[in-house]
């Protein structure tokens, strides 16, 4: 990346910020139709209760949950891996390491909004904060995405902050005077003095640190809240690091489907090369190799243990959830080793087909994680029907997962209409001293 000019970069993404073509048009549009759906849904259940949802008495959590855990774990995956890509100052990390960033903060903006979705008395939600329960791990919850939000938008603003100075500057690029103003309020009058430089170097390692230590501790406390109960299947004491490693995992996965998707989109081959991919490919490689093995642990010990419960849940999974499990616990684990570890499979293409594979798969492993333990319980209802116990998804709750999904891109597409989704003072910085901007 040496050499890299901050006036051939920001040509780069000139017409894109100048500009909105009919293709933006449509792909917004088209998302902002499906987050309309999801409104439609969420009024269809507000109006009508929650049994127009799939959820009852057995399975009082269902998608909006495994919703919630995937996204949540998306975001302190990406709060893990931009922490410690920016610690470790590797070069290879600087066109990729904002998308990491973004994938936090919007996480963690959507995540909590299916917990809302699936809470039947949304004006008792104040009590939370209004009279907690510190025995509760569900304060522990609110304690730790709240902290975790406000540290890792303080580290992603700081990112921003010396490109929204070069684009408040810069007099090639044709901006509408509504976009300078929001470029002048938001550089909070950085000029780039070496006193500034080393004052958000400073903040930003700092925050690195912090948003590793919190997206590790808070992501456990979720785990927490399944390990602590005795549920068959969740009562685990590996809940906490299996969580941690399956987040990172996820991200990972979607860290490189959105280098994929930009690169296309931008035109980046320059920028985001196939060695770009091939690494996060190998993070991907690793993370897949423990998550393996903490998946093989978790089900070998309820499997040979032998616990009543714990037969009759696995039982359940290789019945009536046997595909799902083998696409979530197999071939997601597999098929990512296989192509990133096999020199000749290693081409841009199949190291996204397998991070594809691998987004999947942990959805599918948090849906096997939450339903299949609800429809097991210790104390079944006495004479209810079938369908009460069976849980399937409505409509309305496939309308709010695809909402969720469509507001995770559209936040990316505004993002990126503001600011180049490449951090441009991050190409730019003279890779010896990773201080001084070249001009």
């Amino acid at each position: 990346m040496n050499g890299i000019s901050r006036d051939s970069l920001l040509l780069t993404f000139k017409s894109y910020l100048e500009t909105t073509t009919r293709r933006w048009y449509f792909v917004f549009f088209f998302l902002l139709l499906l987050f309309l759906f999801g409104i439609a849904g969420l009024i269809r259940q507000v109006t009508g209760g929650h049994i127009v949802t799939g959820m009852r008495d057995n399975v009082v959590w269902g998608v909006y949950i495994v919703n919630f855990i995937f996204f949540m774990g998306l975001s302190y995956a990406g709060a893990l891996i931009s922490g410690v890509l920016h610690l470790f100052k590797s070069d290879w990390r600087k066109p990729i390491i904002r998308m990491a960033e973004i994938i936090t903060v919007v996480s963690l903006v959507i995540g909590p909004f299916f917990i809302f979705f699936c809470i039947g008395r949304l004006e008792r939600l104040p009590y939370l904060f209004i009279h907690p329960r510190i025995q509760s791990p569900i304060t522990w919850d609110v304690i730790g995405i709240s902290t975790d939000l406000i540290g890792c938008f303080i580290f992603l603003y700081l990112s921003f902050i010396e490109d929204f100075a070069i684009l408040r500057d810069q007099k090639k690029i044709n901006f509408p005077s509504w976009k300078h103003k929001i470029y002048r309020f938001l550089a909070l009058g950085y000029t780039g003095t070496p006193e500034q430089q080393k004052a958000i170097r400073i903040s930003r390692n700092i925050m690195a640190a912090m948003i590793i230590a919190i997206a590790i501790i808070v992501y456990s406390v979720l785990a927490w809240i399944f390990g602590v109960t005795l549920q068959p299947g969740w009562n685990s004491t590996i809940f906490g690091p299996y969580f941690v490693i399956a987040a990172v995992y996820s991200g990972t996965g979607m860290l490189i489907l959105l280098m994929y998707l930009f690169r296309k989109v931008f035109s980046l081959e320059e920028y985001i090369t196939k060695k770009h991919f091939v690494n996060v490919g190998v993070i991907l490689l690793i993370v897949a190799a423990f998550y393996g093995y903490f998946t093989f642990s978790d089900y070998l010990t309820k499997w040979y243990g032998s616990v009543k419960m714990d037969t009759t849940l696995i039982d359940k999974l290789f019945s009536e959830f046997y595909w799902m499990f083998i696409f979530a616990n197999y071939l997601g684990i597999l098929i990512p080793i296989i192509i990133v570890g096999i020199p000749r499979f290693r081409t841009i293409r199949n190291i996204t087909i397998g991070a594809l594979i691998a987004v999947i798969a942990l959805w599918f492993n948090r849906y096997i994680i939450v339903i299949p333990t609800l429809e097991t319980p210790f104390l079944p209802i006495q004479d209810s029907r079938i369908d009460w116990i069976n849980y399937s998804p409505t409509w309305v709750e496939w309308s709010l997962t695809l909402a969720g999904f469509s507001v995770f891109f559209l936040f990316y597409m505004v993002i990126s209409k503001l600011a180049p989704i490449i951090s441009v003072s991050e190409m730019t910085h003279e890779t010896d001293e990773g201080k001084k901007i070249l001009s």
